[in-house]
């Protein structure tokens, strides 16, 4: 949601800023911006509606020359898609330019302040009662941009992450962060400035998360100086990013989407990787060496969630509490931070985020913190907020996730959560050995038989075309598919905005089978687990009603095959482990649908990838 570039130098800045925001257009956005400051010391902003190739488009007649240049994608919040409330914003005077990720909750109150002082506001956006804030206080209290900054921020809540140019002031780049990601990239005599790391990786592997509540000012030919809104120093500390640009491309892939779902038997063994020994037969977490007494001895987990990672979430809470006989709560984060949870310091919450920095998911987790929680954090993206606010957890290493629809960190989540399970249950000895080791057995065989599910992929690809003109879909699933269910019917949403619903399957007399006729697709997954039989009536109930079926079965079904209209037949696995399998002709289902209507699958309307505003 929104993106940030920065960059100070001896380069030429602009084509450094474009390349940033075509890397970080993932992140899902509007309208596309620029501010330059050139060798005359001119300030030029640009800004474009639409992608980032429109902006381009716009500024190839402008000045776009200098070394220093801030640019941004912006995702609406305040104010429609439009240029006027495309970032960067000026200033009154011209003096300063601003880009900036989150929301000023009391801008309104500053604005009708600043406008009884006389400043004229161009859009409708939160972010530019910021800047006009900053210049009032630089005019009015006659101190620096910096002490600007700090005295500003000092006034407004919300979230942010700013870069701010003054063109009187033309070495150096302000930035500051409260609730949004910030990220620093550290070259030779250069700096770099970005949401995440994605933008940077291909100039330097140096980087500093920015922490809340600090500002960096960034000079050029000086060092990097971190202060808090007081203007006390911090020290911070410089970290190395694992990325490589490949990992950043398609690779010869139509969509990163199509690429994300190929590459999951990789990133499912990466994931694993040294975390299960073959030759002892054990899962060995790190966290739980570590923190051992305090997650055994949890009356109760709490999952906290968004989206996909919610649908991983309710999995979770399967296998913890089949392996483990422990109860476990799955809860909506937007929901959860907003009541008045009962939490005690005899809870474990888990908090789930592809991204770490999904906004409500950061919120509700210090809220639980403050509460005597211990919080155990499953993050892919290394360095990011959640983590650093943990007291323990495990990333799921599956890779940059580029596509807005999320698929590999959907099995990477489901992946740690059953090592986790697995770990916990052995250490409570609430798994026999024999279980214990045949999950472990058939986990290590889940990459190849992921592999085996691919070759499908154009099987699936013609079925879908049967269903680019349907109107609404549901999915059934039973156990541990009910969730599969519920993430299928979400893909197909995102990317085809075809309306699709997930539901238990046994739940479906109970409303939704009044939605069932010859134009109703009804997508079952009919894996032969302990629930298969009662599937199997379910599936006749929608035949019953002239739906139509397409199942998803364990390779070698007779019975489901036969009253089925379209069946995807799967290698069979652990009931427990089913949700690894299933999942991935469903996202292969949903990518189809949408690739034959003509949509942007990996940059959906409307969605962003990393949720940083309420």
């Amino acid at each position: 949601m929104c993106g940030i570039v920065g960059y100070i130098g001896n380069r030429e800045a602009f084509p450094i800023l474009m390349k940033g925001l075509h890397r970080l257009e993932y992140r899902g956005y509007d309208s596309a911006g620029v501010a330059l400051i050139n060798s005359n010391g001119e300030l030029g902003v640009y800004k474009a509606k639409g992608k980032v190739s429109d902006l381009e488009t716009f500024v190839s007649d402008k000045d776009v020359t200098g070394n220093i240049g801030i640019a941004h994608t912006r995702w609406a919040t305040h104010g429609e898609p439009c240029q006027e409330n495309a970032h960067p914003h000026y200033s009154s005077n011209g003096r300063l330019a601003i880009i900036h990720n989150g929301i000023i909750e009391n801008y309104m109150e500053i604005k009708k302040h600043l406008i009884e002082c006389g400043f004229i506001f161009r859009s409708d956006t939160d972010t530019e009662v910021l800047v006009q804030l900053i210049q009032y206080v630089q005019d009015t209290e006659n101190v620096s941009l910096v002490s600007a900054v700090q005295l500003a921020l000092k006034q407004v809540i919300g979230a942010y992450a700013i870069a701010v140019l003054d063109k009187e002031q033309p070495e150096q780049i302000i930035a500051a962060r409260k609730s949004s990601p910030l990220v620093i990239g550290i070259g030779d005599d250069e700096y770099f400035l970005a949401s995440d790391a994605m933008p940077i990786v291909e100039y330097t592997k140096r980087v500093i998360y920015v922490e809340d509540d600090t500002i960096a000012v960034i000079r050029k030919g000086d060092a990097l100086r971190i202060l808090d809104l007081n203007n006390v120093e911090h020290n911070p500390e410089v970290k190395h990013v694992e990325l490589s640009i490949g990992q950043l491309e398609k690779g010869g892939f139509p969509h990163f989407m199509l690429k994300e779902i190929f590459e999951q038997p990789q990133c499912i063994a990466n994931c694993m990787k040294g975390r299960i020994s073959q030759d002892l037969g054990e899962v060995k977490l790190s966290s739980v060496i570590d923190y051992k007494e305090r997650l055994l001895g949890a009356h109760r987990f709490i999952i906290l969630a968004c989206g996909t990672s919610w649908h991983a979430g309710l999995i979770g809470k399967y296998l913890l509490e089949s392996m483990c006989h422990v109860p476990v709560e799955v809860e909506y984060a937007s929901e959860f931070r907003y009541r008045d949870p009962v939490i005690t310091p005899n809870d474990v919450v888990i908090a789930i985020s592809q991204s770490g920095e999904t906004a409500d998911t950061l919120a509700a987790l210090k809220l639980a913190k403050k509460k005597g929680a211990f919080i155990y954090g499953i993050c892919n993206a290394v360095g990011s907020s959640i983590p650093r606010e943990t007291d323990t957890g495990s990333y799921i290493h599956v890779g940059p996730e580029i596509g807005v629809a999320s698929t590999k960190a959907f099995t990477g989540q489901v992946t740690v959560l059953t090592l986790l399970a697995l770990a916990l249950a052995k250490e409570k000895g609430t798994i026999s050995n024999v279980a214990y080791q045949k999950i472990i057995r058939e986990l290590d065989a889940i990459p190849e038989k992921m592999q085996e599910v691919l070759k499908q992929n154009d099987a699936i690809a013609d079925l879908s075309k049967i269903f680019t003109y349907a109107h609404n879909l549901i999915y059934l699933g039973r156990g541990y598919c009910y969730p599969v269910a519920l993430e299928g019917a979400l893909k197909l949403k995102e990317i085809s905005y075809i309306h699709a619903e997930g539901y238990p399957a046994a739940e479906m007399k109970h409303g939704p089978i009044a939605l069932i006729d010859a134009e109703m697709p009804v997508v079952v997954i009919a894996t032969h687990n302990t629930l298969y039989e009662k599937i199997v009536s379910n599936i006749q109930e929608v035949k019953a009603r002239k739906g139509k079926i397409i199942a998803l079965v364990t390779k070698g079904d007779t019975v489901v095959s036969k009253l089925a209209d379209h069946v995807i037949e799967l290698p069979s696995t652990l009931e427990c482990l089913d949700p690894l399998i299933t999942t991935i002709p469903l996202q292969l289902l949903g990518y189809h649908v949408a690739v034959h209507k003509g949509k942007d699958v990996d940059q959906p309307r409307n969605l962003a990838k990393s949720v940083t505003v309420e």
